[in-house]
């Protein structure tokens, strides 16, 4: 009972909203309330993706804005996680070990504690309002979580497919990238979503370093559109079915990608 009330209170949101913005304004506004759209339509997706005017415009450039934030955040995350992790699983340098643990307890710390130090720096850099800001303030806070999870993959092959390789005359660059790092697709698949999928649903950090629509994911536009009395409910409904969109996409399609990926993650 207790799962299906908690199913329930996930669920009914979702549905009101997709429910409001397959309506009409007026229909949304009926008494009694519909719990099925009578006569559903799609008017309120295409005002927003292909109409005219300042609402439309600001939501198709806030979806490009988180697009390429998020893109490029995941590129950058995996590759450096990729290149750390692979230090820190086959290298021997003095500190390596204490260098590790220091970048996993990072990931103890609430990440908003870093907010205000954060937008310091990158107002003094002048990264504020562009995507470089963003895009490196993402990075810094999923990156230990990649370095941890790409480790231990790196860790669980074998040593004696790298020496083989290096007997074949292959360089450590090279046994990195043709031999190693194939055997560890499903940790980076499973890194690369599970990056995309937190660039996503940021709210706060962009809320602050992003403060006019050049740069200002979909998240933060749509609470942005709250304050104006005059955008009807269903095209708010509308906006927040495209915010969610894409993350359940990737996650009702890759599912088992991240789920097997992080299991296998974890043990060495």
């Amino acid at each position: 009972m207790s799962l299906v009330l908690v199913i329930l209170w996930s669920v009914v949101p979702i549905y009101w909203a997709l429910k409001s913005s397959l309506q009409t304004e007026s229909d949304a506004r009926s008494r009694p309330a519909q719990y099925v759209p009578v006569h559903p339509t799609l008017d309120n997706f295409r005002t927003l993706l292909v109409g005219n005017g300042d609402l439309a415009s600001g939501i198709r450039q806030s979806l490009l804005n988180i697009v390429i934030e998020c893109a490029a955040a995941t590129v950058v995350t995996v590759t450096l996680a990729a290149l750390a992790a692979y230090a820190f699983a086959r290298f021997k340098f003095r500190g390596r070990t204490v260098l590790f643990y220091t970048v996993l307890a990072t990931m103890a710390f609430p990440p908003y504690t870093t907010l205000i130090p954060l937008y310091r720096i990158m107002s003094s850099a002048g990264l504020v309002n562009t995507y470089t800001g963003i895009v490196l303030v993402y990075v810094s806070g999923f990156l230990p979580l990649a370095v941890w999870v790409l480790h231990n993959y790196f860790t669980s092959i074998p040593e004696s497919i790298e020496e083989a390789g290096l007997v074949d005359g292959a360089n450590r660059l090279q046994v990195f990238w043709r031999l190693v790092l194939p055997l560890a697709i499903p940790g980076v698949i499973s890194i690369a979503l599970i990056t995309f999928l937190f660039g996503w649903a940021q709210f706060l950090f962009p809320l602050v370093l992003s403060t006019d629509l050049s740069t200002q994911p979909l998240t933060v536009q749509i609470a942005a559109l709250q304050g104006r009395h005059i955008v009807p409910s269903t095209l708010m409904s509308a906006a927040g079915m495209l915010a969610i969109a894409v993350p359940a996409v990737i996650a009702l399609g890759f599912n088992r990608y991240i789920v097997n990926g992080l299991l296998a993650g974890s043990t060495k």
